[in-house]
């Protein structure tokens, strides 16, 4: 199954959970957990998760951990389609 590399903004410690696709192509996610301790990452793998319908195994950081600027790949999904569910709202 193809893997599905997508670049994602994060904002932790934000108001509400929330993920929107820019015309740019890049993912803006937004989590309430704080950046310590991996936490605001566990809470993007998650949110990724339900909004694309996959589970959170298939869903991993694979560069920027530390950072605001990700890379995170779906297992099993490709990019495209990936950014036509989050168009669609799930």
């Amino acid at each position: 199954m193809p893997a599905g590399d997508l670049t994602v903004r994060l904002t932790p410690r934000a108001d509400r959970d929330a993920v929107a696709l820019d015309d740019d192509g890049v993912i803006r996610a937004r989590v309430t957990a704080p950046p310590v301790d991996g936490q605001a990452n566990a809470a993007l793998v998650k949110l990724l998760a339900k909004a694309l319908g996959v589970p959170k195994s298939r869903v991993s950081i694979v560069r920027g951990a530390s950072g605001r600027d990700k890379v995170v790949r779906v297992d099993g999904l490709s990019t495209a389609d990936a950014h036509a569910l989050l168009r669609s709202g799930g």
